[in-house]
């Protein structure tokens, strides 16, 4: 059995102007002075050369030297932009063009292509930097057509998929050649947000083997989602975990779908860790059960706490709630230490 990693921290949602949040060596001091041994490196200009990391080992030695330093290493490398630009409707473009590079900015096309460039540079970049999982979105084709009204036209939804897979099985190939898994996060807004999106996915690029899941229940509880049990059905395919809690408390006026509420006035909102409704206790059991080989990387997102707060308690959460699992059964020591011979005896053969 395997003991999880961590804490780590997903970088993206702390990177800013201001000292200690505006460069990589910063924020790794940062992270590791506030109590996490690992963080998840967002694949942003300010924090990483993505093209200079896919082609130059000095460079990644550099990376890995800086976050030495600090005290913290790189658990995986994220690409949550870039993956939800290889696939965006348009009625999404303007919102999306912001996540791109300029010069794609305003041609679809170029963006998209910009995008799986960008995905491919990230899996020679995190083979360089030896990491085994990359965390991602998948993009979104469907995504306006989520409830049928009106009707969706017969094959909508399998065109999307076909069409989607064709644009990410090129990526996945790219991952595999590298040696490592493709993690997409199951979120609102990406065409895979749950397990039956995900397994219409899987068949769509014929089980590809890199295509992979990171885990985080707080979409799931927002969804209604059995997120224990998604755990059970889906461990094989886990390779990596956001740790972030959230809560649901549905009204007489609004439910799952939030009635255009801000954050803080919707039914289902992101909290800190212990904050919110999501029992950790029996994640992390389930992770320890399925042998999860990765690292418990806080996502911090609260409608309500100040995020230095949320990650200073929430190194501390994760590092309760890991569990150093046993070398041995807490019963061996009430064996019976018979043999074979004996064994058949007892069962009269």
């Amino acid at each position: 059995m395997k003991t999880i990693k961590g804490p780590a921290i997903f970088l993206a949602q702390f990177l800013g102007d201001e000292v200690p949040f505006d460069n990589l060596a910063h924020l790794a001091s940062w992270a590791a002075s506030v109590g996490f041994k690992g963080i998840q490196v967002p694949c942003d200009n300010r924090l990483i050369d993505l093209e200079r990391a896919a082609t130059s080992d000095a460079y990644c030695d550099e990376l890995r030297e800086t976050v030495d330093n600090a005290g913290v290493v790189i658990t995986e490398l994220s690409t949550h932009l870039q993956g939800q630009l290889v696939a965006v409707h348009p009625a999404y473009d303007t919102l999306f063009d912001g996540f791109a590079a300029p010069h794609v900015r305003g041609n679809p096309q170029a963006r998209a292509q910009w995008a799986v460039e960008q995905l491919k540079l990230a899996a020679k970049a995190s083979q360089r930097l030896g990491l085994s999982a990359h965390v991602t979105f998948s993009g979104a084709l469907a995504w306006p057509y989520l409830y049928p009204w009106p009707q969706r036209p017969a094959g909508l939804v399998e065109a999307a998929f076909d069409e989607l897979a064709r644009r990410w099985t090129p990526i996945l190939d790219a991952f595999d050649a590298a040696g490592v898994d493709v993690c997409y996060e199951l979120h609102p807004g990406e065409d895979l947000h749950d397990g039956v999106t995900f397994e219409r996915f899987l068949e769509a690029v014929k089980q590809h083997a890199r295509a992979n899941l990171l885990y985080d229940p707080s979409h799931f509880i927002l969804q209604q989602l059995d997120y224990l049990a998604f755990i059970d059905i889906y461990h094989e395919r886990i390779k990596a975990f956001h740790v972030k809690d959230a809560e649901f408390r549905p009204t007489g006026k609004q439910g799952v779908y939030g009635g255009y509420s801000g954050w803080v006035e919707r039914a289902g909102r992101f909290r800190s860790l212990g904050d919110g409704q999501i029992d950790f206790g029996a994640i992390f059991s389930k992770m320890a059960q399925y042998d999860f080989p990765g690292w418990a990387v806080l996502e911090w997102e609260c409608a309500l706490k100040h995020p230095q707060d949320g990650a200073r308690e929430g190194a501390e959460f994760i590092r309760r709630h890991i569990i150093r699992v046993g070398d041995h059964a807490f019963d061996d020591f009430a064996g019976s230490g018979m043999n074979a011979e004996q064994i058949r005896g007892l069962l009269g053969a």
